[in-house]
């Protein structure tokens, strides 16, 4: 980017410029995940600060092999307090700094307290510990006529640390709505108030602002012991993470995600925590809208929300816009992809217009996974796909699983991937897609209400589609084998709804039916459309960026799909009486692939992509006897007898090929989840 606008625009980045910054929750993210307690997070800042201290040490030390002149400016050798070769002076300090905060971490790392001890007074904390040195020998070098020189390693390094900084990555906190609720009404009773819980949203606010509109707090020291059992752990949980988050440098920390946000007080809920636990300055809160039924209601929680003076002005006053997450799995695991798809377009549309009314800059975080039911697919066409105004510069985007070493996993597809994020940002926010056309939106209406009835009638309605699921699929052996970060489901429940999108996008994805990334986009030729609404259609797939997005979407996930590998899973797993209605989805898929080639014009899948039609069919060959491996491992697994423990020698045999099949067939599908 620098030597692109120098030679464009005369003049480069400057050099604490940092177009692209790096995040993580991993450590952080605490939604349904038990094993991430506040100790976790604490550990994982650390280790994180660790690994970018250990790369600058490198970088410091190749620097001071470097530098090996002696003209300076006063500054530098004031600082070195040596005319002879100060500049290795500089660095030398500076390198004790870095070993010796090092040993301090390491320390803290092994320490068996929870709390770790204050740092050392000369230990590096902040990123201008580094950077300030650093920039002392660059100014010197510029200032004696040797800019060339400083604008090699060094200033590499210094981009470094105004991207990286001392922490590597930001790391997020993301937790529950529900869990902030409980620890709040557990408060409000312990203080004779009544149970916040079952207030109503006014009283809830209310109560809110009032405690944070005044100086003095909740004090509360200890909650009543009628918060007893898993209760009274959940709450310590959540305050007890909230003091943590007082002990973690404030440059360690990102954002405080909320799951499943569907009110105002659900934010309001978080800042008063913060607050209470003393945590200045405060993280940024960032409500997460997944469902069918959140994305619908986001605008209304902004507007409220942004309609409250004391937070307007907080977010205008401390971080100058406001961010929103939108989730791409909740929903497709809800209602099918193709209305998710176009839930979360409208979502977006009205989040934005509810921000821009009040005033208020907004930043979407998109939280795609790596399978087309997730919101995956190729980078470029999913940004520039948004609707109007919805990137204005500022884009922030998960990457999840596998796509972080297919995106990130050598420096030549790294460099690639991130010139394609700067470039699909940089598009989208000077030259915005035009606003859909009112009868384009009225044909997508139709769709997506015919999709979203045909996906509800197979995977909720239907008593069968469960057990149908559980057989056909390794779900079941996916989390025991815990290959996910989190467990498999939300609470231990059986249902569907419980189970988390990830291993719902895996298991369809290992017996290629990848059933989430195109049920019920067959109704796009089974719907009863008018001629002239099927025309409209297939108009919107061929001016209407999004539409045409969604669809080639659907349309890879449909191409890697294989119907007979689905069918040998159904034969040699799935017991007779269920067997009827994995044929019926397998016509259903042949259908999905009629309706979008009606759709798009295309003679076969993926005309229009050649070399990844060419990738899928040079990767299929050898991914088909892996599936076949997996299915007869998988009926020997199920074949075991009970009283066989899972210890047992040819029973951890079997779990262990089965779990190289799992690999090998994710490697194979790529997108897998």
């Amino acid at each position: 980017l620098d030597r692109t606008l120098a030679q464009v625009a005369g003049h480069g980045l400057p050099l604490d410029a940092a177009p692209i910054r790096f995040g993580s929750w991993i450590g952080g993210d605490r939604d349904g995940n038990p094993s991430v307690t506040p100790d976790v997070t604490r550990r994982a800042t650390l280790m994180a600060r660790w690994t970018a201290l250990s790369l600058y040490a490198r970088d410091v030390e190749a620097l001071r092999f470097e530098l090996s002149m002696c003209d300076a400016t006063p500054e530098l050798r004031e600082r070195a307090r040596t005319d002879h070769e100060p500049y290795r002076a500089v660095l030398r300090d500076l390198q004790g700094r870095v070993a010796l905060t090092l040993r301090w971490i390491e320390e803290a790392l092994a320490g068996e307290t929870h709390r770790t001890p204050a740092p050392p007074a000369r230990a590096i904390t902040t990123a201008a510990d580094v950077a300030d040195p650093l920039r002392l020998c660059y100014q010197s070098l510029v200032a004696t006529g040797t800019q060339i020189i400083a604008d090699g390693r060094l200033a590499d390094t210094l981009r470094r640390v105004a991207a990286f900084g001392v922490t590597l990555v930001r790391l997020d906190i993301r937790q529950e709505a529900e869990r902030h609720t409980e620890a709040i009404d557990a408060i409000t009773r312990h203080l004779g108030l009544g149970s916040y819980n079952g207030w109503p949203e006014e009283r809830r606010i209310d109560f809110l602002l009032n405690v944070l509109t005044h100086d003095q707090g909740l004090s509360v020291t200890s909650l009543p012991a009628t918060v007893g059992g898993a209760a009274a752990e959940r709450v310590a949980d959540v305050l007890d993470t909230f003091r943590m988050l007082t002990a973690i440098d404030r440059e360690s920390l990102g954002a405080y995600v909320i799951t499943k946000a569907g009110r105002a007080s659900d934010v309001l809920a978080v800042e008063l925590l913060q607050r209470e636990a003393g945590v200045d300055p405060p993280l940024r809160v960032v409500p997460l809208f997944e469902t069918a039924r959140d994305l619908r209601a986001g605008a209304d929680v902004m507007n409220g929300l942004l309609s409250i003076p004391w937070y307007r002005d907080r977010v205008l006053g401390t971080r100058g816009r406001q961010e929103v997450m939108v989730g791409y799995s909740d929903s497709a695991k809800e209602i099918g992809r193709l209305p998710a798809a176009w839930e979360l377009y409208k979502a977006q549309e009205s989040i934005v217009a509810a921000c821009r009314d009040h005033g208020v800059p907004i930043t979407l975080f998109h939280g795609r996974g790596g399978s087309v039911g997730r919101g995956g697919g190729p980078t470029h066409l999913a940004i520039r796909s948004q609707p109007p105004g919805s990137v204005d510069g500022t884009l922030r985007v998960t990457e999840q699983g596998e796509m972080i070493q297919a995106k990130f996993g050598l420096p030549g597809i790294a460099l690639r991937t991130l010139e394609v994020y700067t470039t699909a940002t940089l598009e989208a926010w000077v030259d915005p897609a035009a606003p859909a056309e009112p009868r384009w939106r009225e044909t997508m209406e139709r769709l997506s209400a015919a999709a979203r009835s045909a996906f509800r009638r197979t995977v909720y309605d239907d008593p069968r589609f469960i057990p149908y699921f559980s057989r056909a699929t390794p779900e079941a052996e996916l989390d025991a084998l815990h290959i996910g970060s989190r467990p498999a489901r939300r609470g231990g429940s059986g249902e569907l709804q419980a189970l988390r999108a990830i291993p719902w996008q895996f298991a369809w994805t290992q017996t290629r039916l990848l059933l989430p990334s195109w049920l019920g986009v067959e109704e796009l030729a089974a719907a009863d459309l008018s001629e002239d609404e099927r025309a409209t259609a297939r108009e919107m797939y061929r001016d209407w960026t999004f539409f045409r997005s969604t669809i080639d979407l659907i349309a890879m996930g449909l191409a890697k799909a294989d119907a007979g590998i689905a069918e040998h899973y159904d034969r040699h797993l799935v017991p007779p009486e269920y067997r009827d209605l994995g044929q019926a989805l397998r016509e259903r898929l042949r259908a999905a692939v009629r309706a979008v080639l009606q759709t798009t014009g295309h003679r076969d899948l993926l005309d229009d992509n050649p070399v990844l039609r060419r990738s899928i069919d040079v990767r299929n060959p050898y991914v088909d006897p892996i599936n076949l491996l997996q299915v007869e491992l998988l009926r020997r697994l199920r074949n075991q007898p009970r009283a066989e423990g899972s210890d047992d020698p040819h029973t951890v045999g079997l779990r262990r090929a089965l779990l190289v099949t799992i690999n090998g067939i994710a490697a194979g599908m790529r997108n897998t989840g």
